[in-house]
Formats: structure tokens, C-alpha cells, sequence
């Protein structure tokens, strides 16, 4: 891949102002193969980041990347770019962050005589197999620098890039445990291509858990979000889930749609263009916060349960409603359920200072 790269320490004048405020970016680059999109590459100062209380199975996570080239319209991390000032739509897509140097810096903080080996998840805030990681190869390392330290992982990704390491993580579940998790929530590949237009196709990741599960790893499914009444069907749910099964999925995550302020805007302007009919429904539905309404919710789990039972994901399985989790990407394969604990009903909604996966 050609990389029209600037001269290092160089910046792209007036494309990413808060980026110019960070010690440690080395260059902005551009190619053709990745038109309109800027890659903005750092050194990185730390790439452990403690997540503790959030009632998810893991304290810490590992996030290579910012932004993401996948564009999904619901991303729930696109605020994070906010404290970049950059804004939450299109630079969330289009100006990514690498860190380049993330895997070198692990290792420096797994070696740390205070470090407790506790499971680091990949993939809680962007995608670590999106594109661009196909040229920058920054996976490989983390993994690697994970399970040589003995500390246990897991992966959630839409990305198909993950087979390029199945044979890497294979090695690290002989040494540690790992866990892996694949995002697929659209089983209409034409919803897909308007919701989720740099994710690969419905086919490509249902190949990829039967690539996984014939590597002898296990491989969770999060089915979120669920859009209300795009997505939400009996009949949908019903041949989603068959497909999952048939691909030999372990368990199956349902999350409902939750849109946080910033991301709201941006996904109601698409509902605006592609389904203006939904859109006084959505005001209403989600008209008290970021979460859908808890009779919709209610609805929502009597539908899908049976579903879940009729195709081996019931209760033994990792189904959840959407208030389970805070995101739609947990970054597991096979968790133990009883860790999973709702949210405060009344927490904020907006954090009022940079988040930890936020900061370099």
C-alpha cells in the first residue's frame, strides 16, 4: 500500500486542531486506497486503560485506534472524538488515530511487577480490525505482548481481518484464556451497506465465526444494536438467529439501540433521510434518555427469549436486554453472565471529563 505521507512532525493545516495540542503525534497520512480518510499517527504514552465499576466482565481494555473507518451511523463512541476537537460525525469516520507504538508500550506496562494479570478486553470503544489495521498491523503485537505476560483477553470486532491472526490467538489460548466476540446485528445486506457502509458484508462475518469455531476457539455474537422496528422483528430475529447457529455460534448478546447526546443527532438525521416515517416514533421512544422506553423493552425480551431458546442461545446462553451493558461492544467470547450487572437507572449519561479509553 502507497502511504502519501507528510514530513514527520508534520501537521495537516487546519485538519485536526486538537491534535496539534498532543505531545506525540508524528505525522498525518493519506493514500488512495483509503480516499478521504487521514490517519493520524502517534505515540502513544500508555495503552493499558482502566475501566473499573462498570459492571462489565473485564477492568481494562487496549483501544490501538480512534475513530473508525467502519462509519456505523449508532456508534456509541463517537463522542470521544469531541475532546479532539473534532466533531462526531464524519471526522469520527474519517480522521483515525494510530497508535503506533501501543504494542511496545504493553509490554512495558504488562512487565511491571504490579501488574495482576487481570483480562484485558479489545475492541470496548472502536474496532481493532478495522482497515486500516491491515496496513498498520498493530494486533499482532498487542496479542502477542497479552498472552506472553499471561494475561488473558477478548476481542470484539465486525472486522473479517481477524482471520489474519487466527493462528495468533489460537497459540495464546493454548497459554492464556481468550475470548472472542463478533458484532453482527443487520442481517439485511442492504440496511447494511446505509447503517454500516465501511463494515464488511453479513456473509463475510458469518464465515469468519465458522473460521473461528473451526480453529477450536469459542466465538460469542453480539446481535446489537437492535433498531425498533427496522430490525426487530419476529421473523428477522427468527433468521438471524438460525444463521448464527448454523455458523456455530457459542452465545448470543441482544442489546436494544441506545443513543447517547451526540450520537443521537447523527443517527436521527439518517432516520430522517432513509426512514422519515420512524422518526416521530424514535422522539418517542427515546424521549426520557438514551435508553428505548421500558415498556419497548419488555416487549422486546418476550419476543426474543423464545427465539433465543428455539435456537440453543436461552437462558444458559449470553442473552441480555439493553440495559445490561453501556455499549454494544463488550470484547468477549464466553463471559460468566452473573458478572453482568445493569447500570444506575439515574447515572450521567454525558461525562463531563475525557473518559479513559479517551486519553492517550
Amino acid at each position: 500500500m502507497r502511504w502519501a505521507g507528510q514530513q514527520l512532525d508534520a501537521e495537516t493545516p487546519g485538519t485536526l486542531p486538537g491534535l496539534g495540542l498532543i505531545a506525540g503525534l508524528v505525522r498525518s497520512v493519506t493514500t488512495p486506497e483509503f480516499k478521504g480518510i487521514t490517519f493520524h499517527e502517534v505515540v502513544a504514552r500508555s495503552a493499558l486503560n482502566s475501566v473499573p465499576g462498570t459492571g462489565l466482565p473485564f477492568n481494562w481494555t487496549v483501544n490501538p485506534y480512534r475513530g473508525c473507518t467502519h462509519a456505523c451511523r449508532y456508534c456509541f463512541a463517537r463522542p470521544t472524538h469531541k475532546y479532539l476537537e473534532l466533531d462526531q460525525g464524519l471526522d469520527f469516520d474519517q480522521q483515525i488515530v494510530v497508535k503506533t507504538n501501543v504494542a511496545d508500550v504493553l509490554r512495558r506496562e504488562l512487565a511491571r511487577p504490579s501488574w495482576s494479570h487481570e483480562q484485558v478486553a479489545l475492541g470496548t470503544n472502536t474496532d481493532p480490525y478495522q482497515r486500516a489495521e491491515g496496513r498498520y498491523r498493530l494486533m499482532p503485537g498487542i496479542i502477542e505482548a497479552l498472552a506472553g505476560s499471561g494475561t488473558p483477553l477478548s476481542v470484539l470486532t465486525k472486522g473479517t481481518l481477524l482471520r489474519r491472526d487466527l493462528d495468533l490467538l489460537t497459540a495464546a489460548a493454548a497459554e492464556v484464556r481468550v475470548g472472542i466476540g463478533i458484532s453482527l446485528a443487520l442481517g439485511d445486506e442492504e440496511l447494511r451497506k446505509r447503517l454500516e457502509p465501511g463494515v464488511p458484508s453479513v456473509r463475510g462475518r458469518l464465515d469468519l465465526i465458522r473460521a473461528i469455531r473451526d480453529a477450536g476457539l469459542p466465538c460469542g455474537v453480539m446481535v446489537a444494536p437492535v433498531l425498533p422496528w427496522l430490525t426487530d422483528s419476529a421473523d428477522q430475529l427468527d433468521e438471524l438467529f438460525a444463521q448464527l447457529s448454523e455458523a456455530g455460534a457459542t452465545g448470543v448478546t441482544t442489546l436494544i439501540l441506545h443513543l447517547r447526546p451526540g450520537v443521537k443527532e447523527w443517527f436521527m438525521q439518517w432516520l430522517e433521510h432513509d426512514h422519515p416515517d420512524l422518526v416521530a416514533r424514535y422522539k418517542s421512544l427515546y424521549a426520557h434518555g438514551s435508553y428505548a422506553s421500558p415498556s419497548y423493552r419488555k416487549s422486546f425480551e418476550d419476543k426474543a427469549r423464545p427465539l433465543l431458546d428455539k435456537h440453543g442461545f436461552g437462558r444458559s446462553s449470553r442473552h441480555r436486554s439493553s440495559v445490561a451493558v453501556d455499549a454494544a461492544k463488550t470484547g468477549w467470547g464466553d463471559p460468566d453472565p452473573a458478572r453482568f450487572r445493569p447500570p444506575p437507572r439515574r447515572r450521567s449519561e454525558a461525562p463531563q471529563t475525557p473518559p479513559q479509553d479517551a486519553l492517550f
